[in-house]
């Protein structure tokens, strides 16, 4: 059992805070002046840096070495040790400085600030919070006619900022933070806090369906099944009643188009956009590459230039993060990837297990229930995102390492581990 977890300064917790806030709503876009001063980057700066001299002074270790931390340090290792054979080691070396360090950065950050049940529970309101101007503005894009230019279906365009810049995007973000905004209507008894977290839930569950994403939808559905699946025989088991009752009655409501759009995820020749059938051959591509170079990839990152070989030079990336996987770093990475995956959930489901039942560990139960069904989304998800390197997965990785750490810290407090 782990020794009992101290809470670091409140600096980097709330450094954490206003980097997702930069991240997720992008205030540079609104305001261009900021933009040059790359405030997402000092934010997250001032964050490791403040955690780091904390922990130097208070003479305590730098990080908390998981399981899940090793399972990082072993995929990045492999990743930097094949960069010699990446077709374009260059490449492969911005990818991992620009974009794949600063989403691992933020997996250790959450798992060694985000230190106790309060801060679990300001990180997952602020996430939903954050929800309703990105759900908001894509209703608003359905409703105001703003769509992209020259496709078959209406697809709104996304919201500017790096995680939802286009409708795909922007399902995907808003379906993975759902499940939390579900576990704060289930953990709190305040009845206008309620109400107003229902109204989050309902912005987002509509932006996802006017996106028209798939894979968007088959998150959604993911969410809506586990949480019927699990609601059944507790005493909230009246919200999963509710639950068909209100798809059925949204039925008549549901954007022109959007069951056609639906129909292609198994009727693939059906999509009159062909991107189902582009994604359907960059998808046996990249298995006929897999399996010609099951030990070495292409290199992190690289895998639109291993496919342009087979498939001719589209540029396109796989959609699919566990081939990017595959195709970039062998069947190695992608083994390592799926551990890390499997050891979140589990970090994930060993909380809520164990703190089912106990009075005291209510809110904790719910939230590592909301964290379980969110990886289990992006898992679903993950089979139609090209975002394997992308932040989606590692914030709520480190959101479930963390849980796991504040239910063994309070354990070890209050003795439940005995």
């Amino acid at each position: 059992m782990a020794a009992p977890n101290v809470p670091d300064g409140s600096v980097p917790f709330w450094g954490l805070m206003t980097f997702t806030f930069i991240l997720l709503l992008a205030p540079q876009s609104l305001v261009p002046a900021l933009a040059p001063l790359r405030i997402a980057l000092v934010t997250a700066g001032l964050a490791i840096a403040a955690h780091l001299g904390g922990r130097f002074v208070r003479g305590r270790p730098f990080m908390s070495l998981t399981r899940e931390v090793w399972i990082t340090a072993c995929l990045v290792g492999w990743a930097i040790v094949t960069l010699p054979l990446s077709y374009w080691p260059g490449g492969s070396v911005s990818l991992l400085l620009g974009q794949y360090f600063k989403a691992l950065a933020v997996f250790w950050l959450i798992g060694n600030v985000v230190t106790s049940l309060p801060r679990v529970r300001l990180l997952t309101q602020g996430l939903s919070l954050m929800a309703v101007p990105l759900a908001v503005s894509g209703v608003s894009n359905y409703l105001s006619g703003e769509f992209i230019a020259g496709g078959v279906h209406r697809r709104i365009h996304g919201f500017d900022a790096p995680l939802t810049g286009n409708p795909n995007d922007l399902a995907l973000m808003l379906s993975l933070i759902l499940p939390l905004s579900v576990a704060l209507v289930l953990a709190t008894r305040r009845p206008l806090l309620r109400v107003l977290l229902l109204g989050s839930v309902v912005l987002s569950v509509v932006g996802v369906i006017v996106t028209f994403s798939r894979g968007g939808f088959l998150a959604l559905s993911t969410i809506v099944a586990m949480y019927l699946w699990k609601l059944r025989g507790r005493r909230e088991w009246g919200w999963a009643l509710a639950v068909p009752l209100v798809v059925l009655a949204g039925l008549p409501f549901l954007p022109e188009g959007y069951v056609g759009r639906l129909e292609t995820i198994t009727d693939i020749q059906s999509d009159p956009t062909g991107s189902a059938q582009a994604r359907w051959t960059d998808l046996n591509a990249a298995t006929s590459f897999v399996l010609a170079n099951p030990i070495v990839g292409a290199g992190v990152g690289m895998n639109a230039l291993a496919l342009n070989e087979l498939r001719g030079a589209t540029w396109r990336e796989v959609h699919n993060v566990y081939l990017e996987y595959a195709v970039d770093l062998g069947l190695p990475g992608l083994v390592l990837f799926l551990v890390l995956v499997f050891g979140c959930l589990r970090c994930a489901t060993f909380v809520q297990r164990r703190s089912a039942g106990v009075p005291a560990l209510r809110e904790l139960f719910y939230l590592a229930e909301g964290i379980q069904i969110s990886l289990a989304a992006f898992a679903v998800a993950a089979l139609f995102y090209p975002a394997a390197y992308h932040f989606y997965f590692y914030y709520l990785g480190g959101l479930a390492v963390a849980v796991k750490a504040v239910y063994e810290a309070g354990a070890h407090r209050t003795g439940l581990d005995r």
